[in-house]
């Protein structure tokens, strides 16, 4: 690559990312279902065309923001598994790292969970959305990563089965509870159970249910 070429692609990316930076700021202030291209490009100090030289419309763009979430929940996993002393207790960590996830950063677990609830197009996928995918991939490896060693260690039951199907079994539950405890608050508190409380206890079932 010629350095007129690396610069000129250095320079799409720090474009590309100011985009990406600004529809992030947006949807952490407004709400993703708020937020316009026409927004982003003011936000952005850009004009409207180039935005659209970067992605071809707002789910393009949403897709970029998908990516980035995912990658930030992939590097709060690995740093949850940091020090743990077996692979359970890393399995809980990542699990209260996702719950910390959707509290501190609840745009980008917005993000994850309208990614997760939009069906694929059939045929080749765009490339954002592949790259969302890979991430997404890498982000399971990290369960599955401290399921494999919890059964090595013995700390987890060694007949869960595929230890990425499980891991995806796993992200599914933690995921519910996590949206059950945002939208069912009110509901619990009538019944007399603090959010606090629903979530320890379905975290408790999921342990026990690894543990050996």
């Amino acid at each position: 690559m010629s350095h007129i070429t690396e610069r000129r692609q250095e320079e799409r990316d720090r474009r590309r990312t100011e985009i990406v930076d600004a529809a992030e700021a947006l949807s952490a202030e407004v709400g993703w279902d708020a937020v316009t291209m026409d927004q982003v490009a003011r936000r952005g100090r850009l004009s409207r065309a180039l935005v659209y030289v970067y992605f071809r419309d707002k789910g393009d763009l949403h897709l970029a923001l998908v990516e980035r979430s995912l990658e930030s929940l992939r590097q709060r996993f690995e740093a949850a598994r940091e020090g743990k002393p077996s692979g359970i207790d890393e399995v809980q960590a990542i699990g209260r790292a996702y719950f910390a996830f959707a509290r501190e950063a609840p745009h980008h677990f917005d993000a994850c969970a309208r990614f997760q609830a939009h069906a694929s197009p059939d045929g080749n996928l765009p490339p954002n959305e592949v790259a969302c995918l890979v991430v997404g991939h890498r982000v399971h490896e990290v369960i599955v990563a401290a399921l494999n060693r919890g059964v090595a260690d013995g700390s987890v039951r060694p007949d869960i089965g595929d230890p990425y199907l499980t891991a995806l079994s796993l992200w599914a539950f933690t995921h519910g509870v996590i949206q059950i405890a945002a939208t069912k608050a009110g509901g619990m508190k009538h019944e007399g159970i603090a959010v606090e409380t629903f979530v320890a206890h379905s975290f408790d079932l999921l342990v026990r249910s690894l543990r050996r």
